[in-house]
């Protein structure tokens, strides 16, 4: 009961795209891993991206420099978590703005892995979509 609970309301099953997005699976199987490591603070291995998924073939680069479009879901990414920190410093921390700005500095370091592993999952999924059917996989 609890299961069928989760799945219905919380949609993370597989044939969502936010369960995809956050497990980093393949955009089109939901199965195949993303990412060549499941997660590293190095930025170098962070972002190393299997060629193929291992489940359904698909390939992640799609042409030539195919993630650099990824750079402007990872601004938005950057954007957000910084407006994020400033509030939270500023209004529940009380701190001023010199403070707020070394907080949101670190943040964005520190969370710096993370967001370009999150842009890069954001961006092929917004040109490949979840295809049950095998037989109408693209590879």
């Amino acid at each position: 009961m609890r299961q069928k609970y989760q799945n219905k309301y919380i949609m993370l099953n597989k044939g969502n795209k936010l369960y995809s997005i956050f497990t980093s699976k393949c955009p089109q199987c939901h199965e195949g891993a993303f990412f060549e490591n499941k997660f590293s603070f190095n930025i170098l291995k962070a972002t190393e991206t299997k060629e193929n998924c291992p489940n359904c073939g698909l390939k992640y680069m799609r042409e030539p420099s195919f993630f650099y479009g990824a750079m402007y879901v990872g601004y938005a990414i950057s954007v957000a978590i910084a407006v994020a920190l400033y509030i939270i410093s500023a209004v529940f921390f009380g701190l001023d703005m010199k403070q707020s700005l070394i907080v949101i500095a670190l943040g964005l370091f520190a969370l710096a892995p993370w967001s370009l592993r999150l842009a890069r999952v954001i961006w092929i999924h917004l040109f490949i979509k979840y295809q049950k059917d095998k037989s109408q996989r693209v590879k």
